[in-house]
C-alpha cells in the first residue's frame, strides 16, 4: 500500500517550485498534483495518455476540445489522449489531482 496526505504533497510541490508533482507511478497509471494560482496561465499541451482530473480546491473554467465547463472542488473530468485542453479564468487557486493511464512519460 502507498498512502499520501494532500498537505504533504502540496508542501513538496511548492518546495520544488513547480506546478506539477508526480507522486505515484505504477505500471498502468501515474498520479500527480497540479497547481495553478488565480489568474495564472495553463501551459499544458495535449498528452499521449488518457487522464482524469479531480479538483481538490479552487475554481476555474476548463476547455477540452471544443467543450468548456466550470470546475470547482469535487469536479471530476475525463480528458481523452491527444485532445487539447486548458484551465482558464482561474478565479481561485486551483489544486487538481491528475491521473494518467498509461503512466505519463
Amino acid at each position: 500500500m502507498k498512502a499520501f496526505r494532500l498537505d504533504e504533497l502540496e508542501a513538496e510541490r511548492a518546495a520544488n517550485e513547480g506546478a506539477y508533482l508526480q507522486f505515484l507511478r505504477e505500471r498502468n497509471m501515474s498520479v500527480g498534483l497540479y497547481a495553478l494560482n488565480a489568474g495564472e496561465h495553463d501551459p499544458q499541451k495535449p498528452h499521449n495518455q488518457d487522464e482524469v482530473y479531480f479538483v481538490v480546491s479552487g475554481r476555474a473554467s476548463l476547455t477540452v476540445g471544443l467543450e468548456t465547463t466550470q470546475v470547482a472542488r469535487g469536479s471530476v473530468v475525463y480528458v481523452p489522449a491527444g485532445v487539447a485542453h486548458k484551465f482558464h479564468h482561474i478565479s481561485e487557486d486551483l489544486r487538481v489531482l491528475v491521473m494518467f493511464s498509461p503512466p505519463e512519460a
